[in-house]
């Protein structure tokens, strides 16, 4: 029996999975007409040559990561949300990142989540500068704790290693802190609580003006998302539930 024609998108959903599984250089144009059960010449015709394919699941690649919604009931919560949504992104495609990134276009990539917290910060009454130094603070931590990941679940083995390294003494005398430093980190905890702090810390800082609306808390700083009273409030969003 005759095999179906073959799509375009099977092409490059066959061959996203050999870069998945074997990276940018494990992906070749017979290995690729193997999978597919066709003729080399079939994926040419459908795709033109290997460099002209990579081109192609860059930008698929690129396009993927511009599905990135917000979440939440709050402030916090809806920024905090795209961290995890663009963290799981890049932990899902390591290789294809990597392969959009030789291609140039990495500020490409993360331009819809980046436009995504532009709207969740402007939602939340901050503007110009700060309104940046959120965007870019929220991207370098995910982004950085993601190559953090990578590196450590790619590096040899440690020795000594960590539960060997963190002892009583390590720890200034805090037998619990030398457990905690002593077990493997839970990743998905850690990211949660620091892209938390670090939303939360940016939210509400103040400079100490006189017009910045609410009650301040304790340390001074008006309530998360509040809206100082010299910046009119936006109008609500699409992505705002």
């Amino acid at each position: 029996m005759a095999r179906p024609a073959l799509s375009r998108e099977e092409v490059l959903d066959a061959a996203a999975a050999l870069v998945r599984a074997h990276g940018p250089d494990g992906l070749t144009m017979r290995g690729l007409a193997a999978a597919l059960g066709t003729a080399v010449t079939s994926i040419y015709w459908h795709v033109g040559n290997r460099e002209s394919l990579l081109d192609a699941l860059a930008e698929r690649t690129v396009a993927e990561l511009s599905t990135i919604r917000p979440r939440g009931r709050d402030p916090v919560e809806r920024i905090a949300s795209v961290a995890h949504a663009l963290r799981r992104a890049l932990r899902e495609r390591p290789h294809l990142v990597a392969m959009v990134h030789e291609r140039g276009l990495t500020e490409r990539m993360f331009l819809p989540a980046q436009r995504a917290l532009v709207r969740e910060a402007h939602a939340a009454g901050l503007r110009g500068e700060r309104a940046a130094e959120l965007v870019r603070a929220v991207s370098f931590q995910t982004v950085g704790h993601v190559l953090l990941e990578r590196n450590r679940e790619r590096s040899p083995a440690q020795s000594p290693a960590e539960e060997e390294l963190w002892r009583t003494e390590t720890a200034d005398a805090d037998p619990p802190l030398a457990r905690a430093l002593a077990a493997p980190p839970d990743t998905e905890r850690l990211f949660a609580a620091s892209v938390r702090a670090l939303v939360r810390g940016l939210l509400t800082e103040t400079d100490g003006s006189p017009d910045a609306g609410g009650s301040p808390d304790a340390d001074g700083a008006p309530p998360v998302g509040k809206v100082p009273a010299s910046v009119p409030p936006p109008p609500p969003h699409p992505d705002q539930e």
